[in-house]
């Protein structure tokens, strides 16, 4: 994949893993640049979307038991039965090897990265994976941080490094591709986007009316 085709390959899902990092309460707590409630109920709503389109999910923390805490209850009850989740103690969660590991073992070239914070726990990772030569992602409003400034110095540091920049809901309508797919009823509703339970209800109309 060269340098310019990789923005313009889509997503779909059979090349994307989702790769989620440290969304745990105490971290959420210090989030100011989107609101901490839609926060959440965005990476829920990516998580449920990518498991309806048979995405793997790598889900991540830090120092879960004595600095940041659990992950959002909200987030885990959206993960996939038997999901396993890695705590780390490096900055990067590339550095773990586990992590790391899980990612390359999904066999995916697409990695969608959501973390909190934007700017280290999303970025961070999608540069280390950027350089091993994967396509990285940032569904930007599945990440949050602690400043107006550090969340536009993370968006300029990923478009100088490569990385491609978008939104959870975006990123899995490209993968879902057509709304005439058995799963889009399941990928609406899991979004959760206002129009999207109606999107929803037209597409199983179009669906029973083709039966």
């Amino acid at each position: 994949m060269n340098e310019l085709s990789k923005f313009l390959d889509p997503i779909t899902r059979e090349n994307a893993t989702v790769v989620l990092v440290d969304h745990q309460v105490g971290l959420l707590s210090g989030v100011r640049d989107i609101p901490v409630g839609e926060l959440k109920h965005n990476v829920a709503a990516l998580a449920r979307a990518a498991t309806a389109l048979d995405i793997p999910l790598v889900v991540t923390t830090t120092a879960a038991d004595s600095l940041w805490g659990p992950i959002a209850p909200e987030l885990v009850e959206a993960l996939p039965a038997g999901q396993k989740i890695i705590d780390r103690s490096t900055v990067n969660a590339w550095h773990d090897d586990r992590v790391r590991e899980a990612i390359v073992a999904t066999g995916r070239q697409k990695l969608i990265f959501a973390g909190v914070s934007l700017e280290v726990c999303a970025a961070l990772p999608a540069f280390a994976a950027t350089a091993a030569g994967y396509d990285a992602y940032v569904a930007v409003d599945a990440s949050g941080t602690f400043s107006q400034a550090k969340r536009e110095a993370g968006l300029l540091r990923m478009q100088q490094s490569g990385v491609i920049v978008s939104d959870y809901a975006t990123l899995m309508v490209e993968a879902l591709a057509d709304n005439a797919d058995p799963a889009a009823g399941a990928v609406y509703a899991a979004l959760d986007m206002p129009f999207a339970v109606l999107v929803g209800q037209i597409s199983a109309a179009h669906q029973h009316h083709h039966a």
